[in-house]
Formats: C-alpha cells, sequence, structure tokens
C-alpha cells in the first residue's frame, strides 16, 4: 500500500475513534468538523484514497455507509440497521392498522446500532417510537425509540408491545401472568396497570434495547 498523507492518517485515526465512540460510523460532515478540513469534497477525495488503499469501504447509497476494514479486508464493526415501522403507546393503548400491527409497506424511519447494543439478536428486529409516560420510571420517555425482538416466549417482567385482541390496540408495558389473567403493568406510579383475559394478549415483541431522543 502507497504510505498515507498526514491528513489521511488523521481521517483514518478519526473514524476509527469515532466508531469506538459511538458504535456507528462518521459522516463525511463529522470528518471534516472533526479534522478541521476545508471542505466535504476534500474529505471525499481523502476518502477515495483510503478506499483504494484498502483501508476502508464505502457504499454510496446507505446512511453513513463507510465500514473500516483492518489488513484482511473484514469491517472493523459492521452496523445493524433497523426499520422503525411506527408508533406505539406508553400510557393508554393506541389503535393500529390491523391485528398486524404496524407492518407498514415502508418504514417511517431506519436506526443504527452497534451489533453490542443487540445482543447477536438481529432476525427480525424492528423499531418503534414510544408516544407516552407510562414507562417513564423505567427511563423510556415519549419521543423515545423502542427496538424490539419478535418472541413467542416471555418471561414475567419482560418489557413487550402487547396486542389487545379484543381492542385492537397496542401498548407497551412489562407483562405478569397471574393465572387466567396478563397484567400489563406501567412503569409510572401515577398510571395504573391493565388487567386483561390471557386469551386477549398477543405478544408481538420484546424489548432489546432503547434509543432515546436527545434535546
Amino acid at each position: 500500500m502507497a504510505k498515507l498523507s498526514q491528513r489521511q492518517q488523521r481521517i483514518l485515526e478519526f473514524i476509527r475513534e469515532f466508531l469506538q465512540d459511538n458504535g456507528y460510523p462518521p459522516t463525511i460532515r463529522d470528518i471534516q468538523r472533526g479534522c478541521d478540513v476545508s471542505s466535504t469534497s476534500v474529505v471525499d477525495y481523502n476518502l477515495h484514497i483510503l478506499q483504494r488503499e484498502g483501508h476502508i469501504r464505502r457504499t454510496a447509497e446507505v446512511s453513513r455507509g463507510l465500514e473500516l476494514l483492518d489488513g484482511s479486508a473484514e469491517p472493523v464493526q459492521r452496523r445493524v440497521v433497523v426499520p422503525v415501522m411506527g408508533y406505539i403507546a406508553a400510557g393508554q393503548p393506541l389503535p393500529v392498522p390491523s391485528a398486524e400491527g404496524w407492518a407498514q409497506p415502508e418504514p417511517l424511519d431506519t436506526v443504527e446500532l452497534p451489533p453490542s447494543y443487540v445482543a447477536g439478536r438481529t432476525k427480525g428486529l424492528y423499531a418503534l417510537k414510544v408516544k407516552g409516560l407510562s414507562m417513564v420510571d423505567a427511563l423510556i420517555d415519549d419521543g423515545d425509540v423502542v427496538v424490539l425482538s419478535p418472541v413467542t416466549e416471555v418471561r414475567n417482567g419482560d418489557m413487550v408491545v402487547a396486542w389487545l385482541k379484543a381492542e385492537k390496540e397496542a401498548t407497551l408495558k412489562r407483562l405478569y401472568a397471574e393465572g387466567n389473567t396478563i397484567r400489563l403493568q406501567p412503569a409510572n406510579s401515577q398510571m395504573e396497570p391493565i388487567v386483561t383475559s390471557a386469551d386477549n394478549v398477543e405478544v408481538q415483541g420484546k424489548v432489546v434495547t432503547v434509543i432515546r431522543r436527545v434535546g
């Protein structure tokens, strides 16, 4: 490989540090600001050289589509891209379009996570934006995003998205099975739990991580 210039070495170091600190790669503007480069075109030129020399891989059509490579041309860290499929109530249940809930043709958005955030559980992951304050004592606020994994079995105390069949509504709560009933418990001392028959509840996902709204 050709010897890198001082600027290219600094950009490569910045990308590595950014990945370590944030778990996802920087944008061109992040690199411009972080490395005190005069313009994004200068950043782009140097990234082209870094890619040509095998230090990075770029995917133009992907947001933050930058991978840092090691000597064997393998990504140092890959991102997990999760679709945001709609909204979920952390309060009184919200009606959703059908029993399949938020399965819209296109996601509202996507979120990008380091693999460590989801502990290897990447299959079928989806995310929902939270409306309401019933889980605020669990540090889930209005506007946060919950990432969920599809499950068929849950344990008492798991935080889940529960579909209430008769009401055709969905809600985010902690689930407790109590005989023939299910208690959907908010994490807010000012709110009452939802108690319903076990056959009225279908679990549509278990929370694996929370992305908190900033500002």
